[in-house]
C-alpha cells in the first residue's frame, strides 16, 4: 500500500486580538504539529475528546481553512502551494461529509439542485447526462430518484446524511474526510450509514479519514486510529492493536470508558483528574502531564516526539 496523503507538522493557530488596534496578544493552538499519513484504500480514524482539534485537522488538510504552518501532500503534490486554478481541479479528488446533515444542506435548494451544483461547477454536462448522474447518485446511497425534487426538511436525519454522502461522491473523489458523520443520528440509523460507507469504499476504492469521538463506531469502521489530545497526535496504531492494548496513558483512559456488554467482565475505569488545559496557553513539555498518573520530571519540560516503537505503532510518551 502507498500513502495517498501525508501530513507533516500541521498547525492551525487562531490569533487572539485585543485593544484599539487589534494587536495580537496570543493564539489558540487548535492544531499544534500533527504528523500522519493515510494509506490508499484504508480508513484512518481520528479520535479524541471535544476541542482536541480533530475537525480543524480535517478542514485544514482540505484547505477549507488555511493552515498556519506545516505540509500536506496529496498523491505527492503539496496542497498548500497549489495556485487557485489547480486547487479548484484538485477539489474533485478530496471531499468532505459534514457532521450535521441539516446544517450542511441549503434548505432552499432541492436535492437535485444540491447534487447538480458540484457537477455544473467542475464538469460541462448536458441535461440528460446531468439527470442520469443524479439518478445514479441517489440510487447508490439508497434513495429513490423520484425524491430528488424534495427539500432537505422533507427527509429524515439518516436520509439527509445520505444526501450529504451523495454530494461528496458526485465528482468521483479518491479521499473523503468524514467529520463525525453519524454522531447526530439514532443508533439504528448509524449502523445503516456506516454499512453504506463501507460498501461505497469497496465499490469505488475510496480512502476515508473518519473523525469521531465514538469509540465503538471507530472500532467497527477503521483500519488504523490516531488519538489526539490538545492539538497533537499522542498515539497512532492499527485498530485491533489499539483496542487490545493501548499504550499512551490518555488512550488507556479513553479505552476504559468504553462499556463492555458483559456483566461478568470487570473493567478498571481510569478517571482523569483536572480539566483539559487551555489551548491558548498549553502546559510546557507533554501537554498531558497535568492529568497523567505516570508523570515524571522529564514530562514537565521535554515535549515527547511521536516515535515508532513497533511496526505500525507510534506513541508520543516518555514512558516508551
Amino acid at each position: 500500500m502507498s500513502a495517498i496523503l501525508e501530513v507533516r507538522n500541521l498547525k492551525k493557530h487562531y490569533p487572539i486580538r485585543k485593544g484599539l488596534f487589534s494587536k495580537q496578544v496570543g493564539a489558540v493552538k487548535a492544531v499544534d504539529g500533527v504528523t500522519l499519513s493515510v494509506e490508499r484504500g484504508e480508513t484512518l480514524a481520528v479520535v479524541g475528546e471535544s476541542g482536541c482539534g480533530k475537525s480543524t485537522t480535517g478542514r485544514a488538510i482540505l484547505r477549507l481553512i488555511e493552515p498556519t504552518d506545516g505540509e500536506v501532500f496529496f498523491e505527492g503534490k503539496d496542497v498548500r502551494k497549489l495556485p487557485p486554478e489547480e486547487l479548484r481541479r484538485f477539489r474533485t479528488d478530496m471531499q468532505m461529509v459534514f457532521q450535521d446533515p441539516y446544517a450542511s444542506l441549503d434548505p432552499r435548494w432541492t436535492v437535485q439542485r444540491t447534487l447538480e451544483e458540484p457537477l455544473l461547477t467542475h464538469h460541462k454536462l448536458g441535461k440528460n447526462e446531468l439527470k442520469s448522474r443524479i439518478e445514479e447518485l441517489m440510487e447508490v446511497v439508497g434513495l429513490s430518484p423520484y425524491q430528488a425534487h424534495r427539500f432537505p426538511h422533507e427527509f429524515s436525519g439518516g436520509q439527509r446524511q445520505r444526501i450529504g454522502i451523495a454530494r461528496a461522491l458526485a465528482l468521483n473523489p479518491k479521499f473523503i474526510v468524514c467529520d463525525e458523520p453519524v454522531s447526530a443520528l439514532d443508533v439504528s440509523i448509524q449502523a445503516q450509514v456506516l454499512n453504506l460507507m463501507q460498501d461505497l469504499q469497496e465499490q469505488f476504492g475510496l480512502t476515508y479519514m473518519f473523525i469521531s469521538h465514538d469509540l465503538s463506531v471507530v472500532k467497527f469502521i477503521s483500519d488504523r486510529v490516531a488519538v489526539m489530545y490538545l492539538g497533537k497526535v499522542v498515539e497512532l496504531a492499527p485498530t485491533s492493536e489499539l483496542f487490545t492494548e493501548a499504550l499512551h496513558p490518555y488512550t488507556k483512559a479513553l479505552m476504559s470508558a468504553v462499556p463492555v456488554p458483559d456483566p461478568n467482565v470487570q473493567k478498571e475505569r481510569i478517571v482523569l483528574g483536572g480539566d483539559v488545559p487551555n489551548p491558548e496557553n498549553p502546559p510546557p513539555g507533554c501537554t498531558f502531564h497535568t492529568r497523567c498518573r505516570y508523570v515524571k520530571d522529564e514530562c514537565r519540560s521535554v515535549i515527547p516526539e511521536l516515535r515508532e516503537i513497533s511496526p505500525g505503532r507510534q506513541v508520543a510518551c516518555h514512558l516508551y
